[in-house]
C-alpha cells in the first residue's frame, strides 16, 4: 500500500541533478538499444554514460519503464514539431514540413523506434502517441484540406502509415534515400482538378497497432 510519504515523494519534482542523471540515462539507454537492442544490459548504459550502475536501476527499477520513458521523450519531441508546424501561415508548407522533420527523427532513431515497436503496448500507443499527437495532427490535415491544397480523400492515418513505411526506405549507399519517397508522397498529396478518388477508405486510428505487428510479422 503507498503511504502518503510516498504519494508526496512521487509528485516532488526531481533535483536538478537527478534529473539531469535521468536525462543522461534516457539519451545513452537510446543510443545503447539502437545499436544492441532492447537486450542491452544496464551496466552497459551506465558505463557509457559514465554513471554507476545502481543509479539506472534507480531510477528505472524495470526495463519496460525506461522504454516506456524513451517512448514519452520521443513523442515529446514530435508533438513539439506538429505544433510549430500548426503555427506556419501555409497549411500545406506547414504540413510538408511537419512530415519531414518527423521523419528526420524515426530515420536517425531507427533502431530505437523499431526496439519501441516491439515493446510499447497497443494501450501505451494509444494513450501516450495517438491522444497526444492526434488532434494535432487532425488539425495541420483539417488546415491543408480547407484551403483546398491538400486531397480530401486524405486521413490522419494515412499520413501515420506512410510515415511508418518511409522511415525504413535507407540503405548504406543512400542514407537519405527516404527524401526520395518523401517527395513523392508530398506530390501525391497535391489537390489538384484531376485527381481520382483514393481506393479504399483511411483506416481507423485503431488499425496502427495491427500495421505495426504486420510490418514486424508477428502477431498484435
Amino acid at each position: 500500500m503507498t503511504t502518503s510519504i510516498e504519494a508526496a515523494e512521487a509528485e516532488r519534482p526531481l533535483r536538478a541533478d537527478a534529473a539531469r542523471n535521468r536525462q543522461l540515462i534516457l539519451d545513452t539507454a537510446a543510443e545503447v538499444f539502437a545499436e544492441h537492442g532492447l537486450d542491452a544490459g544496464y551496466d552497459e548504459i551506465a558505463r557509457r554514460a559514465g554513471i554507476g550502475v545502481g543509479t539506472v536501476y534507480r531510477r528505472f527499477p524495470e526495463r519496460a519503464e525506461l522504454v516506456q520513458a524513451l517512448f514519452e521523450s520521443r513523442i515529446t519531441e514530435i508533438v513539439t514539431i506538429a505544433e510549430r508546424s500548426a503555427e506556419m501561415a501555409d497549411a500545406y508548407e506547414g504540413l510538408a514540413w511537419f512530415l519531414e522533420q518527423a521523419l528526420e527523427h524515426q530515420v536517425a532513431d531507427r533502431g530505437l523506434k523499431e526496439v519501441m515497436a516491439q515493446t510499447i503496448s497497443e494501450d501505451a500507443h494509444r494513450s501516450i502517441g495517438r491522444e497526444r499527437l492526434g488532434p494535432i495532427l487532425e488539425e495541420l490535415v483539417r488546415r491543408a484540406q480547407d484551403d483546398g491544397t491538400l486531397r480530401p480523400d486524405v486521413g490522419v492515418t494515412d499520413l501515420g502509415m506512410q510515415l511508418m513505411v518511409i522511415s525504413v526506405m535507407t540503405t548504406s549507399a543512400q542514407p537519405d534515400l527516404w527524401r526520395r519517397y518523401l517527395a513523392l508522397l508530398l506530390d501525391g498529396l497535391r489537390a489538384r482538378p484531376d485527381l481520382q478518388p483514393l481506393p479504399c477508405t483511411a483506416p481507423p486510428d485503431e488499425a496502427m497497432h495491427d500495421t505495426i505487428c504486420n510490418m514486424q510479422g508477428r502477431p498484435a
